[in-house]
C-alpha cells in the first residue's frame, strides 16, 4: 500500500474517532443508519437521504477532490449517465475530513458534473466503514457501493470501473 493511501486512511480514521456524534438515528449498537442520514447537495443546497431513492438503483461513490483516480471514476459515472437506457441515481460523497463543501462545489463545477455531490458527515463515513470495511473510504481505490432497489447494498470490487462494468453490475443487482 502506498504512503498516500496509508496517510489518507489514517487521517480518515483519526478524524472519525476525534469527532463527536451529532443527533442522528442510530441502531441498537450505536451505529447510525447511513441510508437515512440527511445529506446536503453542494451545488443546490437541497437535502436528501439515500433512503429517499428506495425502489431505484443507486451508485454511491466515496471520493476526495485531490484524488486523480476518483476523477477517473467520476468521468466513467458521467459516461454511464449518458448511456441510453441506464437508470441509476448517482451520489458522490466526499469522505476526506480535510475537504469542505466549497472545495467539492468547485470540483463539480470545474468538471461539469451534474449529479448529487455531498460531504459525508463523520458518523456517516464511520457507518460505511462499519458495514463495508475501510476500503469504502480509500479514495485511490475508487470505491463504489451499489444500492439495489430494495436498499440492499454491496461494495463493488476493483479500481476504476468503466461505464460498461457499472452498467453490468447494476443489471446483476445485489
Amino acid at each position: 500500500m502506498g504512503y498516500k493511501k496509508i496517510l489518507a486512511t489514517a487521517i480518515v480514521i483519526a478524524f472519525l474517532f476525534a469527532g463527536g456524534c451529532t443527533e442522528q438515528e442510530s441502531t441498537d449498537n450505536g451505529t447510525i443508519e447511513w441510508r437515512d442520514t440527511e445529506l446536503t447537495d453542494v451545488t443546490t443546497g437541497e437535502t436528501f437521504r439515500i433512503s429517499d431513492f428506495e425502489g431505484k438503483n443507486i451508485l454511491v461513490e466515496s471520493f476526495a477532490v485531490w484524488c486523480p483516480t476518483c476523477l477517473e471514476q467520476q468521468k466513467e459515472m458521467q459516461v454511464l449517465r449518458e448511456m441510453e437506457g441506464t437508470e441509476a441515481i448517482h451520489i458522490s460523497l466526499n469522505t476526506d475530513p480535510n475537504e469542505d463543501a466549497e472545495k467539492v462545489r468547485e470540483h463539480v463545477e470545474r468538471n461539469s458534473f451534474d449529479w448529487y455531490f455531498a460531504v459525508a458527515p463523520n458518523e456517516f463515513t464511520q457507518a460505511l466503514i462499519d458495514e463495508f470495511g475501510i476500503n469504502v473510504v480509500n479514495a485511490p481505490g475508487a470505491p463504489v457501493v451499489l444500492i439495489c432497489e430494495d436498499q440492499s447494498a454491496r461494495l463493488l470490487s476493483g479500481n476504476v470501473k468503466s461505464a460498461e462494468v457499472l452498467e453490468k453490475e447494476i443489471r446483476e443487482g445485489c
